[in-house]
């Protein structure tokens, strides 16, 4: 057993941030993620040239069953079938995985916990804080890194740009973001000096990224393969010019 409490939200875990119960090699047998939707998942996985153990897989698998089992009373995402699941939330938040840097990670608006979530159980040695300002959302990731025995998440309720971490990080990621400037200006405060700003866009970013916040610089834009999506993925990598 362990506690996992939320940051912010008024200093006071909710019912779901009590003493959930960890999964150790959760194991699944029955439920939205069936048998096809699992083999989709390792499929992908080696597809984008991660090696992952069964132990990993399971996680994965048992993080979109509790998204769905959730989202019969909250709204936490539109996508719940369950090769859409995996193609459009795993997968896709795993594309990121070669430009992650630790030891310490920040996902903005992380929503249900993507890519947060999907990355820090490919992480077990990065500290990841997932942010958000909503309640319900936050709430959710409470309970799922506790149920997943995910001792390396941090769940914050809170606005980006109000948002104060005890440390700073190497990376700072979102993929909830509608201009990357915005983006910019809402999370620099939260990188280290050599750290990077990693922003997850559908269509290829590049005029967006022409006039940053100073001394923010686009240090490229990488075109990502999501394995069974035809949809169109980019990430922006942004840092500061080095002395």
């Amino acid at each position: 057993m362990r506690t996992v409490s939320p940051r912010g939200c008024g200093g006071r875990p909710d019912t779901a941030a009590r003493t959930e119960t960890m999964v150790i090699g959760y194991r699944y047998t029955a439920g939205p993620m069936d048998a096809h939707a699992r083999t989709l998942l390792i499929d992908g996985l080696a597809d984008l040239h991660i090696d992952a153990t069964d132990a990993v897989v399971d996680r994965l698998c048992a993080l979109a069953d509790l998204v769905v089992e959730w989202n019969e009373r909250f709204n936490l995402t539109a996508i719940t079938e369950p090769e859409a699941m995996v193609r459009k939330h795993l997968l896709d938040s795993l594309t990121v995985q070669p430009y992650v840097r630790g030891p310490r990670v920040i996902d903005v608006g992380t929503g249900a916990g993507f890519p947060g979530l999907p990355l820090a159980i490919l992480n077990p040695e990065i500290h990841f804080q997932l942010v958000d300002s909503i309640r319900k959302k936050i709430g959710f990731v409470t309970h799922a890194a506790g149920v997943l025995g995910l001792a390396n998440v941090e769940p914050v309720c809170s606005r980006a740009e109000h948002f104060q971490p005890d440390e700073r990080a190497q990376t700072i990621v979102s993929r909830a973001l509608s201009n990357v400037g915005e983006f910019v200006r809402n999370t620099s405060h939260l990188a280290t000096t050599d750290g990077r700003l990693l922003a997850m866009k559908g269509k290829d970013p590049s005029a967006e990224c022409m006039e940053l916040p100073r001394p923010w610089r686009l240090a490229g834009i990488e075109r990502l393969h999501v394995p069974g999506l035809a949809d169109e993925r980019h990430l922006a990598i942004l840092e500061r010019p080095r002395s």
